[in-house]
């Protein structure tokens, strides 16, 4: 095949003069509108980006591909071309970048227009209009000139402005001699959300499909689809075959061994040729969800770890306690493992201070530098994928970064830099590889899982266990709804539960006596909810009383079909829980350890409709300040924020209960301050709306005669001198127990609540417990690991049987006697 002969097939490039000019929404557009139409429609991506080919892939029902010279070879990018488009009446390639733009220091080598050179391809230009008129036309004749392999088959305009200026674009390309394919106007509507590495993944948005097809509905609108179609049908014949993934692998033996795929939220970057190959291969590609999945599939033989935002979901990954064990017990069993970025992540001991596999000798971490490159790999050693000296050409997009161990056997040599892990049945690295370019990898993965021995899931063969004892170090049944409460037991001294360790005022229990006289009556809560709004300025209609911050958790979890909640993590777990049990998918976001565990607000995606969060937030003790929660709200949203911890805060700064903000609830308790958890005494403050739509779901008398008066107490305005006092008397404590446990050389979490989280290290909570020493273990708070705890602060006679502990020499070191509670 040669010449203008050979296979044809219509199609178009969608580029641009530079990124940032709409290509994603009209490319994605175009073929949602064409396959609305009845056309069959193919979707490719220039480049080797993962996500815009998830898009492709919404609009088109079919998978998205990727053609990229430098990952796979010039020669096969319009075989691949072909193999993807098979069975389509009309293939749409996406651009990357500006139309000539390439690897750095190549003549543009791998940009839109050496993709469109080799395979034939008209180009329609999308150009942003806005602020420009005949300039547009100058612009594009410059582009159309610049490189006579490159046809430019026209325009489209978008987000236009007003008509008469249309009109004058429309004669500068006239002049030209480009026609105009389509006039988008400006609508922000039609772009998608972003964040640090790109937009948001498709199989991350809620009802995707649903936003692709109203994309296609308008576009179909401002698009010229005969004029289109008529410039992808002038195309020429490909004097080439379509590539075939049985021509570069071949089958070792019969039997179709389970390949385990990571798939779901986290894991969504993955090159279509890769599964084909390994089909190819003979083995059966099975896809498992690391956020929910609890083991991996039935008789897996093979692991492939690709890429994706586990940074995003480290909290719910590090919370799958039974697949993280799983996995680490398949490879280290020698189950073949291949790993790519978001995969090595995964299989590092830990991410951002969240406890992942532990399989390799790393802990990785974000970092404000990007690491973006083509990347030509030489392989370091021989391993389960490569022989020492091998080249592959890759490509590197990342924010973390992973520190190995000293001793390890890096995967590849880049740029004269070790990177990576290799063995003989585990390859893990940053470095993305397209297979359909370096097949030989694909079937030396192949041939290890054929002759692997299938993994077998460890499950209990006589009656389940015990739970384990309260407060162990082993895994508890479910960490979400472990409290400090499980920690504590008979002749062990409580730092687990975050109650004031100085009991009650006499005049808060006379008021709880009192209480039990009414008990015979129904409750109502109507005294509690005027006190609440005094102590706080507030409206009677702006309070719901509750039965402590638990129930109003649950009210938030119920109040609406919430599309993408987020909770800030580490923090309490009941709102998380309360969201899992009625049937959302939480998003978690991970506050770092090397940042303080303060909130970066740019973590927060920018779709979620809930954000929950902690001030001062439980476990670490951080008070946010009450401008970056405000900075949170959105028209769209609900910013729920915990301050449970708040009357601990002498002068409560940074709350945000006495101010007015649409869009904010905030939640009180008033077991801890007060010593009362077996009360149930909380509240629930927000616009009179929100209280409304709560009060609907909540049951009838859920707040007690004993919570109603134990409230109308404690918010008296004779109570406010206690209140202080004990804020104080917290501080002290605090400060106490801090610094005596800096002095040790731990590390500790500045904190403004009545507990720290400090590093203690792995294995000292069974150590205390064992000493006779409760303290709240962190390892259950996702983005946490075991060498974490959580402390309460106790008067300074009791917190020195806590330091005793820890510097008594060994586990039966006799130690002072007890000291009575104060």
């Amino acid at each position: 095949m040669s010449g203008e002969t050979g296979v044809r097939l219509p199609r178009l490039m969608v580029a641009a003069p530079a990124s940032g000019q709409g290509k994603t929404t009209v490319a994605t557009g175009l073929m949602a509108a064409l396959r609305a139409a009845g056309h069959e429609v193919s979707g490719h991506k220039a480049g080797p980006d993962y996500i815009d080919p998830g898009y492709h892939a919404l609009a088109t029902g079919r998978p998205g591909r990727n053609l990229d010279p430098h990952l796979v070879g010039e020669s096969r990018v319009a075989p691949l071309l072909l193999h993807g488009a098979a069975g389509a009446d009309i293939a749409v390639i996406e651009g990357v970048m500006g139309l000539h733009d390439g690897r750095l220091g190549t003549e543009g080598f791998a940009s839109s227009a050496h993709v469109a050179t080799l395979t034939r391809t008209p180009v329609v230009l999308v150009m942003d209009v806005a602020g420009q008129s005949r300039s547009v036309g100058a612009v594009a004749a410059g582009m159309a000139a610049y490189d006579p392999g490159v046809q430019v088959a026209g325009v489209v305009l978008n987000r236009a402005g007003s008509a008469r200026n249309t009109a004058e674009i429309e004669r500068s390309l006239e002049r030209a001699g480009l026609p105009v394919l389509g006039v988008v106007p400006r609508d922000d509507r039609l772009s998608a959300p972003s964040r640090h590495l790109g937009l948001v993944p498709a199989a991350e948005r809620d009802d995707p499909a649903r936003l692709i097809a109203r994309l296609g509905e308008r576009l179909a609108r401002y698009l010229d689809l005969d004029a289109l179609l008529a410039a992808a049908r002038a195309a020429p014949g490909l004097g080439t075959w379509p590539w075939e993934p049985g021509r570069e692998v071949v089958a070792a033996g019969d039997r179709r061994p389970v390949v385990a795929v990571a798939g779901g939220r986290a894991f969504t970057f993955r090159y279509a040729e890769t599964e084909e190959l390994l089909t190819a291969a003979g083995c059966a590609v099975v896809t498992f969800d690391p956020l929910t999945d609890t083991e991996l599939p039935a008789g897996t033989r093979g692991i492939y770890l690709g890429g994706g935002f586990p940074e995003v979901y480290a909290a719910g990954l590090a919370a799958n306690r039974a697949l993280l064990h799983d996995l680490r017990t398949a490879v280290r069993r020698g189950i073949p493992t291949v790993a790519e970025c978001a995969g090595l992540l995964y299989l590092a001991a830990s991410l951002d201070g969240a406890e992942m596999a532990g399989v390799l000798p790393t802990a990785t971490a974000m970092t404000d530098r990007l690491t973006l490159r083509y990347a030509v790999a030489t392989a370091a050693t021989g391993s389960l994928l490569t022989r020492a000296g091998e080249r592959v050409t890759g490509h590197e997009f990342h924010r973390t970064q992973a520190t190995p161990a000293a001793g390890t056997v890096p995967a590849w040599r880049i740029d004269g830099e070790a990177t990576g892990f290799a063995s003989a049945t585990c390859h893990a690295s940053y470095l993305h590889v397209h297979w359909a370019g370096h097949p030989r990898l694909a079937q030396r993965f192949a041939d290890a899982v054929h002759a692997a021995a299938p993994h077998v899931t460890a499950r209990p063969v006589a009656a389940p266990r015990p739970p384990p004892a309260p407060g162990g170090s082993e895994p508890v049944p479910d960490p979400l709804r472990h409290h400090g409460d499980r920690e504590t037991g008979p002749g062990l001294i409580d730092f687990a539960v975050n109650v004031y360790d100085g009991g009650r005022p006499e005049w808060l229990d006379r008021a709880l006596r009192r209480s039990l006289d009414r008990v015979a009556d129904y409750p109502d809560p109507a005294p509690a909810r005027a006190a609440v709004a005094e102590r706080h300025g507030r409206h009677g209609d702006e309070v719901l009383p509750t039965a402590g911050a638990a129930e109003a958790f649950t009210l938030v979890a119920r109040l609406r079909d919430w599309k993408r909640p987020v909770v800030v993590h580490p923090q309490f777990t009941e709102p998380h829980a309360a969201l899992e049990q009625t049937g959302h998918h939480v998003t978690p976001v991970l506050c770092r350890p090397d940042r303080g565990f303060r909130l970066d607000p740019a973590d927060v995606p920018e779709e979620a409709d809930l954000v929950v969060i902690g001030n001062p937030t439980n476990p670490t003790g951080v008070l946010h300040p009450a401008e970056v929660v405000r900075g949170l709200r959105r028209a769209w949203r609900l910013v729920v924020v915990d301050e449970a911890f708040m009357d601990a805060v002498p002068g409560e700064r940074e709350s945000l209960v006495g101010e007015r903000l649409a869009g904010v609830a905030v939640i009180r308790s008033l077991t801890k301050h007060w010593s009362i958890p077996g009360v149930r005494a909380g509240y629930v403050v927000a616009g009179p709306g929100v209280i409304r739509e709560l009060a609907a779901h909540q049951p009838p008398w859920s707040v007690s005669t004993t919570a109603v008066d134990a409230t109308v107490a404690v918010c008296s305005a004779a109570a406010a001198s206690e209140g202080r006092d004990r804020a104080r008397a917290l501080v002290r404590w605090r400060e106490y127990l801090a610094g005596g446990l800096r002095e040790r050389g731990f590390e500790v979490v500045e904190s403004a609540a009545p507990f720290v989280l400090a590093r203690l290290g792995d294995g000292m909570h069974p150590m205390l417990r064992a000493r006779g020493i409760a303290v709240r273990r962190a390892d259950t708070f996702p983005g946490l690991g075991s060498d974490w705890v959580r402390v309460a602060a106790r008067p300074p006679e009791r917190t020195r049987r806590l330091f005793a502990a820890l510097d008594a020499p060994a586990p039966d070191a006799p130690l002072p006697p007890p000291v009575a509670a104060s």
